[in-house]
Formats: C-alpha cells, structure tokens, sequence
C-alpha cells in the first residue's frame, strides 16, 4: 500500500495536467478562423461540445476531491466561493486583466449568506477602458460562468449588481459533522513559514509596568494563532540587558554587597537598587567615572563584572517570570547583549557597501526616503539601539531564516522600526515581497480619567500589584454571586485565576490595538456586553447542556459519527454559518494582525448562540417532573460545535475557561 497523500496528489496532478490539455484542445478548436473550410467542421464541434463536457466533469471531480482530502481541516468558505467566482469573473470579462473579486459574508438572512459585490467595480473597470456595461448585465454574465459546484444551492442579483449566494445546507451540514468528528482542525497550511515575533521585552533593573502588559498580551496570543495555524514560532523577549546604566549598578553594587563574587546579594528590590544607583550616578561625581570604568570593564567581558551582571539580570529575571506564570506566557530569552558581536560586522557591511556617512563623528546611515538617519556607532565609538536592532533583524533573516519577522511595541517605536526596515532593504537583507517584516504597533492604557494609568502617587502602576488587584476583585465577584456556597476552593480558585487574568487580556485584545484603551476593572468584570467575563461564563453554561442531558464525551462522539445535522429552522441555520465563519477570521487577522476581529467573533458567536438556545430545545422535559422526554441530538452537536469553536478562540487569546464556574 503506498501513502494515500502521495497518491491523491500524482492523481490531482494528473488530472491538473488533463484539464490544461483539454482546455488548450477547446481553445484550438474555438479558433475557427485557423480552420479551412472543410468537410469533417461538423464532427470538430461535436468534439468540442464533449471536451467541454468532460473539462466540466474534471472540474468538479477535482473540486470535491478537495473537499473529502482535506476533510480534517476546517474549510474556508470564502475561499472556496473565491476560488469559484474567479473562473466565472475571468470568463465573463475576460478584457479586464485584474478583475476585482469582492465576497463577503451576508449581513441579512434575506441578502443570502454571501454576496459577491465584484460587478460594481468591474462596471467602472470597463467604463474607464470606453465601454459602457450595466452592472446587472455583468452580474448576469458572472452567474451563467458559474462552474457546477458542491457549495452553492443558488445566486441571485439583488439592487444594482449585488450576487447574493445562498449555500446548501447538505454542503454546511457536513462541514459541521467533519469538525465534531474531527476537532477543530487549522485549514490546510499551503507552507510551513518560519515565524520571529520580538514582545514584551521589559529593561532588566526595572519592574515591568502597565506599558508591557499591552505588549505581552498582544504577542503571546500572535503567537498562539501562527502555532495553531502550523507555522513554525519563535517567540523572542529582546530585553534591555545591556548599556551604561548596568555601570552604575554593577559600581553600586560593589560598594552594597563588597563579597557579591562569593555571596549572592540579597537584592529584594530591584526597582529601589536601580534608583539608589541612578541618584548617585546623577549626584556624585567620583561614582559616576566609576560607572564609565564598569561600563568599559563590561564591554571587555572582564570575568568579575560579567558576573555582576549576571547577578542584576538574574534578579530581573524572577521578577520577571512571576508575570509571565500568572498570564501563562512562554517566551527564549534573547536581549541586546546577544547581539553585541554582531555589532561590528553590521557597521562594517554598511561602511564597505558606502553607505555611512559621517556627522560629527558619529557614523550613520539614511534609509531611502527618509530624513532622519540611524546613529550606527556613536562619537565615543560606542554602539546604540539603532545598531542593535540592526544586527537583530539581520540575524533573524539569515540564520534564524525567518519568512515572517513582527515586532510587538508601542506606537511610539514606530518611526524608529521605518528607519531599521528601510536600511535592512536598503542593503539587500530582504525583499518585502518574499519576507514579511512588519510592526504591530498598540496605543497606550489609560486610566479612568482617560490620562495614561498612572497610581494615585504618579507612579507608574506595577503589573504584578495590577494582577494582584485583578484576583482579589474578582474573588470579590465570585463571591458576591455566592459562587463560594457551589463550587469547592479548588474550583472556586481555577474561576478566579480563569476570570481575573481572561478579563485582563480580553480587555486589551477586544480593542483595536492601534487605539489607546481605557483600563477599567469594573467594566472587563461586568458580565454584560462583550467581556471576557460573559463569554467565560456563556461557555461554561454551553457546556453544562450536556452535562445535565447525561450525555458523555462518547455518546457525544458517536451521535456526530451517525447524526446529520439539521439545519431547517432559521437559529439552527444561522448558528451553523456563524460556527464555520473561524477559518475567515482568522485568516484576516493573519493579514492585518488585528486580534479583536476575533473577540468581536467570539462575542457575535456566543449571542448567536442564545438565539438559537431561546428558539431551538435541545433537551424536552416534562413540565411537571423535570424528567428528560426527548433529546434532540443534532442540536446537542450544535452545542457542542459552537463550545469546540470558543474553546479554540480562547486559546488562541490566551484565555483558560474552566468547566464550573
């Protein structure tokens, strides 16, 4: 027996290779003016009607093999509607060389459930080229191109060209079955890209403060949909572990805990050493040559002061890792010390290339079109941010070959990533169309009072006292609904954790991370609206459906092997649709990044669901014994369906539902 994949593939190729023969043959044939007059006219027609029949045979052979091989994996509808209107746009102006191919989802039942709105545009296509079209009649042409297809039960033209496309149910229905039995599966990978995203990334020395969560959150959860989708993630925290204040610490740190080379210095507080450190080099002028010296001492990796740094960075680290447990993150450490011998050839490979230039000493370099220039080795021969990340984004393209490289910071940075991608092209290191680099900016939180979140002091808010603050507000919560008297500590403890941090990041994430967003406990607790706190608790009830029919994993499992999904009434139609719409979102936040297109989904899909839960009974009783009559089992598995499918998104957005809450 050889590898069924092998073998789907030499078959689809082969008939791939039939289809272009016979579609080459239809043209030769179509071409009537190459052909003399001749006896045997009648009989070429003849043919040409079969190889038309047979290409649309092939066609649609080819399209439903697509279908049952990649079965497993979730279907992008719209991919699949694109795939065929594009052969029906070609076809029906074939003058047109990039005809536009616009299908969205539906907004009204009444409009179908997709709309092609192509022949709009193509009507002023055509109008610019000279000829006059009404858009109805290319709405028209456009249907009759239709290829015979598995998807669509029919087409309509609706106002002055709009395609309404209403799909089969059998089509949905099995959609449906394939992703209960088989889980919710990522749609086909067409390559395995090799993905670098650069987030959170806090200054060793310091706390990490409000202005990393954003960054933290927005990354990790990135991350977390390039893994599912298949790409192969490296997450990087670029931390500041390098650089003259490390003299003023390691010089502080001499004169603080004089045997630190043989006793660990009992370092509680980090943030109040850094300051201690900072006064004195801001204050005392015999320190601070000191601080130069252990500057200078470090860059030439004396053993004692590599030490010292290690210690600090350590420190640090704990600290850090404290955050990262809470929030469940995963990230390889690499700061701007491990780039530190790159450096060098970095400024060398744009020096013999003649790019620097010299100004006052500095060296530095001006990206195409731009009036700001990178600073590459400073008048005291010193290297600066600008050569680091030069020597970063150098290294992640040539030897950790990354196809994808996302830089998660704020707004702020973004003129300062223009400058490094505009000289990274500038030499040669990559071409934008071939490798995606890109920065994934976010805006500033906010306090109440709509100024940036500051304590009642002016001090910059702690994350660990923000976390902190989450979980006793939220015991608060669960408290005050008695769920204390329900669940047992350990369940009532997994509910805080799951609401205070979910409410956190969902917060963040349900924003449009280009905007600033206001920080606002009692608004991400509220279980109203779109919060993670409703959606945590409309899963949990979804998944008690079940529970309380007496149905298991197994009896579940085997109604979804041997039970067709109905889809008659409207709430069952709907709530189908909208379950299969998750391969389209997240293919649209693979192209723009923007992570709240997914909340906004998982909160359309969760009020879909009541809908369809207030319309639709999935399990009769007896009014007067509460005893279950009757079970209707294909909408238990839209149930269950619709819990697979938030299950997904909150994984994707970092968010841990639990079972009780």
């Amino acid at each position: 027996m050889g590898d069924p994949v092998t073998k789907y593939t030499a078959r689809l190729q082969q008939q791939e290779q039939e289809i272009q023969n016979l579609s080459a043959e239809i043209k030769s044939l179509e071409n009537t003016q190459n052909l003399s007059p001749s006896p045997h006219l009648e009989e070429l027609r003849e043919e040409n009607a079969r190889l038309k029949y047979r290409l649309n045979i092939l066609e649609k052979s080819l399209q439903e093999e697509s279908l049952t091989h990649s079965s497993k994996s979730m279907i992008n509808i719209n991919q699949q509607l694109q795939q065929i209107f594009v052969k029906a746009i070609r076809a029906s102006c074939p003058e047109l060389d990039n005809p536009p191919l616009l299908i969205t989802p539906s907004q009204q039942a009444k409009f179908g459930d997709y709309q092609c709105n192509s022949a709009m545009s193509m009507a002023q296509m055509l109008k610019a080229k000279g000829t006059k079209v009404n858009p109805r009649e290319i709405a028209e042409n456009i249907i009759q191109n239709l290829p015979d297809n598995e998807i669509i039960q029919k087409t309509e033209i609706a106002g002055p060209g709009f395609i309404n496309i209403h799909l089969k149910k059998a089509f949905v229905s099995r959609l449906l079955s394939n992703l209960l039995i088989n889980g919710v599966q990522p749609p086909p990978l067409a390559s395995k890209k090799r993905v670098v995203v650069d987030f959170s990334s806090p200054n060793i020395a310091k706390e990490m403060h409000v202005g990393h969560l954003r960054s933290t959150i927005i990354g990790d959860s990135m991350c977390r949909l390039f893994e599912f989708l298949g790409y192969d993630v490296l997450r990087l925290n670029h931390v500041g572990d390098w650089g003259t204040q490390f003299g003023m610490l390691i010089a502080h740190l001499q004169d603080k805990f004089p045997d630190y080379l043989t006793v660990s210095p009992p370092i509680s507080d980090l943030q109040a050493f850094y300051k201690e450190s900072k006064k004195r080099f801001d204050g005392e002028e015999d320190f601070k040559k000191r601080a130069y010296q252990c500057v200078v001492k470090l860059q030439s990796k004396e053993p004692d002061f590599i030490k010292a740094w290690n210690l600090i960075c350590d420190v640090s680290r704990k600290e850090f890792q404290k955050v990262y447990d809470c929030l469940d993150i995963h990230l390889i450490e690499r700061g701007e010390s491990y780039y530190q011998d790159m450096m060098m050839e970095v400024v060398k490979e744009f020096e013999e290339k003649g790019l620097v230039q010299l100004d006052e000493g500095r060296k530095i370099v001006f990206a195409p079109g731009q009036s700001v220039p990178l600073t590459v080795v400073k008048s005291d021969g010193g290297y600066t941010y600008d050569t680091s990340d030069l020597a970063a984004i150098r290294q992640r393209i040539f030897e950790e070959k990354a196809d994808i490289i996302i830089y998660v910071t704020d707004s702020g940075q973004s003129s300062h990533f223009q400058l490094v991608f505009g000289a990274a092209q500038m030499i040669g290191w990559y071409d934008p169309n071939v490798t995606r680099v890109e920065h994934a900016g976010f805006g500033v939180v906010l306090g109440e009072d709509k100024k940036k979140f500051k304590t009642r002091s002016g001090d910059t808010v702690r994350l660990m006292d923000l976390l902190e603050e989450g979980l006793k507000r939220c015991m608060d919560k669960l408290k005050e609904k008695e769920r204390d008297k329900v669940l047992t500590p350990e369940e009532l403890t997994k509910a805080q954790r799951a609401v205070a941090f979910g409410c956190i990041k969902y917060a963040d994430l349900s924003h449009n991370r280009i905007n600033d967003y206001v920080f606002s406990f009692d608004k991400m607790l509220d279980d109203r609206g779109n919060t993670a706190a409703y959606l945590l608790y409309a899963f949990t009830r979804i998944r008690s459906i079940a529970r309380l029919a007496c149905l298991d994993e197994t009896t579940l499992k085997k109604a979804a092997e041997n039970t067709e999904v109905l889809l008659d009434h409207e709430k069952e139609w709907k709530l189908g649709k909208c379950i299969l719409r998750f391969p389209e979102i997240l293919q649209r936040i693979l192209d723009d990044l923007l992570l709240h297109t997914l909340c906004d989904y998982l909160y359309e899909l969760a009020t879909t669901f009541t809908e369809f839960y207030d319309s639709c009974y999935c399990v009769e009783k007896d009014r007067q014994t509460g005893e279950i009559i009757k079970i209707n089992m294909w909408r238990m598995l839209l149930c269950e369906a619709t819990a697979a499918i938030m299950a997904k998104g909150f994984d994707i957005l970092g968010i841990n539902p639990v079972e009780r809450m």
